[in-house]
């Protein structure tokens, strides 16, 4: 199939290669653009090299992107996916995944180690209470720090030729501008921008587990199953 995906360019990484992979090619439409905080870079940097983290989460590629190259220390790192973790570990950094692939998974996967920790989030400027919570709840500290905000292009989704369309978040869901009545496959990256999309009234026909990985298997057992068409 031809897949529209819905992702920052900035974060598309080996998209393409991973699409291939499962059979299929892909390409990028972006609702969004990304608008990098310079101040707030600089200030999260200079802290994590003060050594004033004891754990660094990162909860998308694009932090991982901008803050690795600048780290000059080591502290513990958690990568909220595979494709993030990709990101570290060839800048030469230890780093690990969550198992499941949402930030509300990140406190208990850390478990009691969390307690008395610092924790610091560089992160995209959209609120996450439910984070901030879980990791104080449990005895942590959370140093959030917004390094870009998310911005609508605007622009109609370019789905000409595509299949499917994959929306990778609630925001670039909510943000698109595409024609809903267009007969094209609806994919989900996970439970979170699936609900998104029920709620709308545009639910998903495949929803993954939050990685790409998982949402390209889970559409191609949509597809063995011949679900398709029946529609």
């Amino acid at each position: 199939m031809r897949i529209a995906v819905t992702r920052l360019r900035e974060k598309a990484g080996k998209d393409a290669e991973t699409c291939k992979r499962y059979g299929h090619e892909c390409y990028i439409v972006s609702p969004l653009n990304a608008r990098i905080y310079e101040d707030a870079v600089m200030e999260f940097v200079s802290a994590a090299n003060r050594d004033e983290f004891d754990c660094i989460f990162f909860t998308s590629a694009l932090p991982a992107q901008v803050i690795g190259p600048l780290l000059q220390v080591r502290p513990r790192m958690v990568a909220i996916g595979p494709q993030t973790a990709k990101t570290l570990t060839e800048m030469g950094f230890d780093c690990e995944t969550l198992p499941d692939f949402y930030s509300r998974d990140f406190a208990p996967y850390l478990g009691d180690w969390i307690r008395g920790k610092r924790i610091g989030i560089p992160r995209a400027d959209v609120p996450n209470p439910q984070l901030i919570d879980s990791i104080e709840d449990k005895g942590g500290f959370a140093a959030e720090t917004r390094i870009y905000g998310l911005e609508p292009t605007g622009d109609k989704l370019d789905l000409d030729g595509a299949d499917a369309v994959l929306f990778t978040s609630t925001g670039s869901f909510r943000n698109a501008v595409w024609d809903k009545d267009q007969k094209i496959l609806r994919v989900a990256i996970g439970d979170v921008t699936g609900k998104a999309m029920e709620l709308s009234g545009c639910p998903p026909d495949v929803t993954g587990d939050g990685s790409l990985t998982g949402t390209l298997e889970a559409l191609n057992k949509y597809l063995e199953s011949g679900d398709m068409q029946s529609d």
